[in-house]
């Protein structure tokens, strides 16, 4: 009887010990890590930092996620790490299948590269604030500098630059009890860019050039203390008179069994991208926190 007593005890110690190494802030209080590497929902950074890294702690993420759409496929890998819950390192690599783009213009453009590539490094600050316990949320605010490994695609199509950088603040809050006793989460951003396609496609344009003031949103409700429901919108510049381009939202749900491990499905809808038309489809991401 004792034994069986000892080693449940080990088996607690050992698990404790564990989540121990994942920091001490709150169950999902990290989000989960957007398309482009940083802490958030799977299109629209949060101003949550990634992790659990408590004031004194540091902590860091791991993340792989894909989309395919009707036309395209997105796969990114990507790592950050947070500094006593106030700064945020992040670094993604993009890559994204371009085969229907390509048989697309191919007779126009001569265009043979069948994929895009590219590298997002971020950095996030907490500016004030607590996304649990103050009134008015958390607030961060952030960059994203975007490299294209290649510009002979975006700059046949009319790009200005190969490389770019978004700058970003938003606030983030938790309300306790507030849908049917369950706690709902609001994220709200405005983003300054030029990226075309998230970057994807170049940076700027023949119709614009200029960074653009964009609004950026979304909620997400509790069901349980594991499951998380909710919606992503997130505005487009629209640079390029070869192609206009449309908003990006979301349907989403996260699951989060564990302090270590989060997984994220969405189905989402990115509209029209470089002239093939409603981009819909299926996202999946898994995040890993130490």
């Amino acid at each position: 009887m004792i034994r069986p007593i000892s080693t449940g005890l080990l088996v607690l110690l050992l698990a404790n010990n564990l989540a121990a190494e994942t920091g001490s802030r709150l169950w999902a209080t990290g989000g989960v890590t957007s398309i482009e590497g940083t802490a958030g929902g799977g299109l629209s950074p949060w101003a949550l930092l990634g992790g659990y890294a408590s004031d004194e702690e540091w902590g860091g993420t791991l993340t792989l996620s894909r989309a395919e759409t009707d036309d395209y496929t997105l796969a990114v890998a990507g790592a950050g790490i947070t500094w006593k819950n106030r700064i945020e390192l992040s670094l993604a690599r993009q890559t994204l299948d371009l085969d229907s783009l390509v048989f697309t213009l191919k007779d126009g453009f001569g265009l043979e590269e069948d994929e895009l590539v590219q590298d997002v490094f971020g950095l996030k600050v907490r500016l004030f604030g607590d996304a649990l316990y103050s009134p008015w949320g958390q607030w961060s605010a952030g960059l994203q500098h975007k490299r294209n490994h290649t510009f002979t695609v975006p700059e046949a199509i009319g790009a200005g630059d190969d490389s770019g950088t978004d700058v970003y603040v938003g606030g983030s809050k938790l309300f306790f009890a507030a849908v049917m006793d369950r706690n709902l989460l609001v994220n709200a951003s405005v983003r300054g860019t030029r990226a075309n396609q998230g970057g994807l496609l170049g940076f700027g344009g023949d119709r614009n050039d200029r960074y653009e003031a964009l609004l950026e949103g979304s909620v997400g409700l509790f069901v349980t203390r594991q499951w998380l429901v909710g919606t992503e919108y997130r505005q487009k510049p629209d640079n390029l008179g070869f192609a206009s381009e449309d908003d990006w939202w979301d349907v989403f749900i996260a699951w989060v069994p564990d302090r270590r491990l989060s997984v994220t499905a969405a189905l989402v809808n990115l509209g029209d991208i470089a002239t093939l038309e409603d981009q819909r489809g299926a996202y999946l991401s898994l995040q890993a926190s130490f």
